[in-house]
C-alpha cells in the first residue's frame, strides 16, 4: 500500500496581476513516477517551486511528507531532490568539489561522490575537471548527481534529459527505475512526451494554471476515446479481398498495405475479423493514441466522447 508523499489541495498562486496557478489538487504517492506536462507558462515550474517551499501559495494547502514545505523542519527539506531546467554551477570548481559543496549546503553526507558521479555517467576523469570544461550534457548529469544527494524521498526534475544523447537518456531512466523501486516519488516535468510513454505511472496535464487531465495512459485514452490505428500488409494481392473487412474504410498506403482508424470499442472485433486467415498477413501493427495525441486532445478542450 502506497502513502502520499505530496498532497496539493485547491492550490493557487498569484504574482501581482498574473494568476500562475488557479486551482490545482493532486496527490503524489510513494514509489510513483508522474509526468507533469503542459506548454510554457502553464504553471509547471510554479507548482515545482511550491512543492519545494521556495514560494508560498496564495490559496490552498500543500503537504510534502506531512509538512508544509515552506515552513517545515529542515529534515524534510533534506529529503527533497531538485534538478532545475537550467543548471548553473561555479565554473572554477571540479565536479567532485561541486558535489561536496552541495552536500555541505544540504547538510548531508556525500559518502562517496565518485560513486554518485559514476551513477550519472561521469567518470573519475571528469570528477577532477573544472565544470567550465564540461559539455551541456555533462553539466546536466552533474545537476542530476546533486539532486540525488542524501537519497531523496521526493525527486523533482524539470526537463531532466535536456542535452543528453539517446544512450545517456536510457541510462537516466534506468536510474529512475532503481530509485522508484526503493520508494522514491519522482515528478518529471518535460516536453519530451514520446520518451515518457511506458516510463511513468501517471500523467498530469496542466493548462492555464489548472489541471485538465490526471491519470494513467489507459485512463486518459478511455476518457479521450481517440481512435486506434490498425495497419496491415498482406502476403499478396490475392489474399486482400478475402481478409480485409468491408465494414470499415481502409486506406491504401502501399502495395498490399492498408490502414484504418477505428473506435476503441471496435478494435478487438476488427482484429479478430482480419486475422481469420493469419497466413495471408505479412504485417499487422496496432497503434494506440500516443501521449502526444492525448496531450493535444486535452489541451484543445477535448472531453470524453459519448
Amino acid at each position: 500500500m502506497t502513502h502520499p508523499t505530496v498532497l496539493l489541495s485547491g492550490v493557487a498562486k498569484r504574482y501581482g496581476e498574473v494568476q500562475a496557478v488557479k486551482d490545482v489538487s493532486f496527490v503524489l504517492n510513494e514509489g510513483e513516477t508522474v509526468a507533469l506536462v503542459g506548454h510554457n507558462g502553464a504553471g509547471k515550474t510554479t507548482l515545482i517551486k511550491l512543492m519545494l517551499g521556495l514560494i508560498r501559495p496564495s490559496a490552498g494547502s500543500i503537504e510534502v511528507m506531512g509538512e508544509d514545505p515552506a515552513s517545515g523542519d529542515f529534515a524534510v527539506r533534506q529529503r527533497l531532490g531538485y534538478l532545475p531546467e537550467s543548471v548553473a554551477f561555479h565554473m572554477a570548481l571540479t565536479g567532485h568539489e561541486t558535489l561536496a559543496f552541495y552536500a555541505r549546503l544540504k547538510r548531508v553526507a556525500a559518502a562517496n561522490p565518485l560513486d554518485l558521479l559514476e551513477r550519472v555517467g561521469l567518470g573519475a576523469a571528469a570528477a577532477d575537471r573544472p565544470v567550465r570544461t564540461y559539455s551541456k550534457g555533462m553539466r546536466q548529469r552533474l545537476g542530476l548527481a546533486q539532486a540525488l544527494l542524501g537519497e531523496p524521498r521526493l525527486l523533482l526534475l524539470d526537463e531532466p534529459t535536456s542535452g543528453l544523447d539517446p544512450a545517456l537518456r536510457r541510462r537516466f531512466y534506468d536510474l529512475l527505475s532503481e530509485l522508484r523501486a526503493k520508494g522514491t516519488t519522482i515528478l518529471l516535468s518535460s516536453h519530451a512526451l514520446t520518451e515518457l510513454e511506458d516510463r511513468v505511472d501517471r500523467v498530469l496535464i496542466v493548462n492555464d494554471g489548472v489541471t485538465i487531465a490526471d491519470g494513467t495512459l489507459d485512463d486518459l485514452r478511455a476518457l479521450a476515446r481517440l481512435p486506434t490505428r490498425i495497419s496491415i500488409r498482406f502476403q499478396n494481392r490475392a489474399s486482400i479481398e478475402s481478409s480485409k473487412s468491408a465494414q470499415v474504410a481502409w486506406k491504401a498506403t502501399g502495395t498490399a498495405t492498408f490502414e484504418v482508424d477505428v473506435a476503441m470499442e471496435d478494435k478487438v472485433a476488427l482484429l479478430k475479423e482480419v486475422t481469420t486467415n493469419p497466413d495471408d498477413i505479412a504485417m499487422l501493427h496496432v497503434t494506440e493514441p500516443t501521449l502526444d495525441d492525448l496531450y493535444a486532445h486535452f489541451l484543445n478542450g477535448g472531453r470524453a466522447r459519448t
